[in-house]
């Protein structure tokens, strides 16, 4: 059934969103994603500093020659360049950078744009931004980028972004959840997540996976505007 919907559906729906690198030392990215996928990974972003664009590339094509078996979201990162070349279905950029009006012009119409957050103002301004599709909130925990957001920011997000409204953007907490802290972030207010070593340093990506893809769609199923939000998205 999901390969009849469009892309912004998709995302409407996703739970589970995975980052990676090209795991160019293990030689394994296609079994890897593959196992995430099977787990219900909803989407996946490659992203990885040390690689060059032509690995980025080839990581991504890997990627969704897997996802298309999963009807998966494959997601390039900040570069607008390399998601036209990879002609992205989602391009998510940095805090800092490029800003989504000018990326919009790598990218075929369809496509949507992601913008990390990691302070009220910036969520306030993606959210204000008609370039912007979706958010990712975060850290949830630890320090990245030297921010200490914490949950409060994620309580900050489902204020001023209700999972739970159909007119609201689509907002993944991010930061170091991990299956044995996310009921705190679903606490917080999150429905989404979007993780990298939770999974990538599972010693099984596909049972890691399961395990938070199984706790995010308890959460759904037990929250009464969640099912509303999935009903209201196929009907649209």
């Amino acid at each position: 059934m999901t390969a009849l919907l469009g892309l912004a559906t998709r995302l409407g729906l996703a739970r589970l969103m995975l980052i990676t690198g090209t795991r160019s030392g293990q030689g394994d990215l296609a079994e890897f994603v593959d196992a995430a996928f099977a787990g219900g990974v909803d989407a996946v972003q490659v992203r990885d500093p040390q690689a060059t664009q032509p690995e980025l590339l080839a990581a991504l094509h890997a990627v969704r020659s897997v996802g298309y078996r999963y009807q998966g979201l494959v997601c390039a990162y900040e570069s607008g360049p390399l998601a036209q070349e990879f002609q992205a279905d989602l391009l998510h950029l940095p805090e800092r950078g490029m800003g989504a009006r000018l990326a919009r012009g790598f990218l075929h119409k369809w496509a949507l744009i992601g913008r990390s957050c990691h302070s009220r103002a910036e969520i306030d301004a993606a959210l204000a931004d008609a370039d912007v599709n979706y958010l990712t909130i975060g850290p949830a925990f630890g320090g990245l980028g030297g921010s200490s957001a914490g949950l409060s920011l994620v309580r900050y997000a489902a204020s001023v972004a209700p999972t739970g409204d159909r007119e609201s953007k689509p907002w993944f907490a991010v930061g170091g959840v991990t299956a044995a802290n996310l009921d705190e972030v679903l606490a917080a207010g999150a429905r989404r997540v979007a993780v990298t070593r939770a999974i990538t340093e599972a010693a099984d990506a596909e049972a890691a996976a399961m395990a938070m893809k199984d706790r995010l769609r308890q959460a759904w199923n037990e929250d009464p505007e969640m099912q509303g939000l999935t009903l209201k998205v196929f009907r649209d």
